[in-house]
């Protein structure tokens, strides 16, 4: 008889849990601070044993449930009313990027490393860090960013346009060689925290020597001495020192 009993008390509490996190409300579902997560966790939890112990009542289940969720619900009224409580349990918004450059000593106390950074800007469609005005890691974990904007050029007129780029053309210098690379791989960092990525580098068909002269270029002698240095799909280096 356990059997059709577990089954019944499975499907029962199935049920209420929907129901009391329905009631918690649609940001379980796409956003959870950690009481959040610590009331869901405890709500699977409570669940669980009332499924694993039959002989065990079963409102010794739903009401521990119900107490949580009751608690739930108040903490997110508080949280609505008092912005203090709201930025203690979910925490502030950390500015990882500003104006091109690094913000490591945020990114040392976020615990947030340099391949969570390469990912989340290569969601935000980003391949190189020089590009990027400001970039938020907002509390949902998600990296929020903002480009540079571009500034505006003056479009030539239509007769002086076939000329201009005729012109252009010919005084154009050729163009250095600009490493092959997919482009759904960028930024592809090359030196993470001092240490060469080998592997990146022979995904662009270089080597150490060519990285040390461009590194050269950008007043770098010693790869050690490099935080994070990325490529774009242009072949252009971007370089962030470590602090003397």
């Amino acid at each position: 008889m356990e059997l059709p009993i577990i089954l019944l008390r499975t499907v029962l509490m199935y049920a209420f849990v929907f129901v009391m996190l329905r009631l918690m409300g649609k940001r379980e579902i796409g956003k959870l601070s950690v009481f959040d997560l610590v009331i869901s966790i405890m709500i699977a939890e409570i669940a669980v044993l009332a499924i694993e112990s039959p002989e065990r009542p079963i409102w010794e289940a739903l009401g521990p449930i119900a107490l949580l969720v009751l608690i739930q619900i108040g903490f997110a009224y508080l949280l609505l009313k008092n912005r203090w409580l709201r930025l203690l349990a979910d925490g502030k918004p950390s500015v990882m990027i500003r104006d091109g450059q690094l913000n490591r000593s945020e990114m040392a106390r976020m615990r947030y490393n340099l391949d969570d950074l390469m990912a989340q800007l290569r969601e935000n469609r980003v391949d190189n860090i020089s590009q990027v005005e400001l970039a938020v890691l907002e509390e949902t974990g998600k990296l929020s960013v903002i480009p540079k904007a571009r500034p505006a050029q003056e479009a030539p007129s239509r007769e002086a346009a076939p000329a201009q780029a005729a012109a252009a053309e010919a005084e154009r210098p050729a163009p250095p060689e600009t490493p092959k690379v997919r482009y759904e791989l960028l930024p592809l960092p090359l030196i993470m925290d001092g240490k060469v990525q080998d592997d990146n580098l022979e995904k662009i068909g270089k080597n150490r020597f060519w990285l040390k002269n461009e590194l050269k270029q950008h007043g770098v002698s010693r790869f050690k001495d490099v935080f994070l240095c990325s490529v774009d799909h242009k072949g252009k280096l971007y370089v962030d020192r470590k602090d003397d």
